[in-house]
């Protein structure tokens, strides 16, 4: 692989073969890149007049369950043959080659990076893949008692056939908590790492794009990789204009 010989591309490059801990976030933009539709881009057709609030909140669900099921059932099927790109790959390898020494956290729902081969990855948003209970279990008296959504009656949603309760996508929907474990770790590992990549988002979103803030402030450098300007460009110690397809396995090549 020819490298960029560019001097930012080389300080960056420096700067992570010099930390004994990167921190990396990624957003929609990686995914874009393996022709994963983004949320807004993915309402075309049937769903193109309806708005976020319709389909990805939990009033939305329990206002028009088999709707918001079908919508998440369609975009199932559209990503479940997309493949990882040459930035998923390059992060997983890297990962395999040093151990221990990259901590991903990722605003995507899609799996890829998972199904590229990386390990431990804190999905911030959750995954569509997934299905959780709406609610908890209404006949567990302990959370760890209740009903598993594999057991649950087929349907658009599928139901608990014990309590009646409605499977749902484990992603999480506007106006929700981010989960707990998986944010407080990223947290961790943002205070605590040398250099922070921010890849393939526009920093807009909170609280994931909060976590830049938190690697400046513990004295790490925040570099940022984006082919668009992104709202975290004034925090960054080096923005990295480009597809990170193309920039991830140069950057991770070593």
């Amino acid at each position: 692989m020819t490298i960029d010989s560019s001097p930012a591309l080389q300080q960056v490059r420096q700067w992570l073969q010099d930390a004994a801990h990167i921190a990396m976030l990624t957003g929609a933009g990686v995914s874009a890149e393996s022709g994963v539709p983004t949320f807004r881009d993915a309402q075309t057709g049937l769903w193109a007049h309806f708005r976020p609030e319709d389909l990805a909140t939990v009033e939305a669900f329990r206002r028009d369950p088999a709707r918001v099921w079908d919508w998440y059932a369609e975009r199932r099927v559209n990503m479940r043959e997309v493949q990882p790109n040459a930035g998923h790959r390059a992060v997983a390898e890297f990962q395999r080659r040093h151990p221990g020494r990259l901590t991903l956290a990722t605003q995507n729902v899609d799996g890829l990076h998972q199904k590229a081969g990386s390990a431990d990855v804190l999905a911030l948003h959750g995954n569509i893949f997934e299905d959780q209970w709406l609610d908890p279990c209404a006949l567990a008296r302990r959370p760890q008692d209740g009903c598993t959504p594999a057991q649950a009656e087929p349907g658009r949603p599928p139901r608990c056939v014990q309590c009646g309760n409605l499977a749902r996508p484990a992603v999480v929907w506007f106006g929700e908590m981010l989960p707990h474990d998986a944010l407080g770790a990223a947290e961790r590992a943002a205070a605590r790492c040398n250099v922070m990549l921010v890849v393939g988002t526009s920093g807009a979103v909170y609280p994931a794009a909060g976590l830049a803030h938190v690697a400046r402030a513990a004295g790490a450098r925040v570099v940022i990789v984006n082919p668009h300007p992104s709202e975290l460009d004034d925090v960054a110690d080096q923005v990295l204009a480009g597809p990170s397809a193309v920039l991830l396995p140069q950057l991770l090549d070593f």
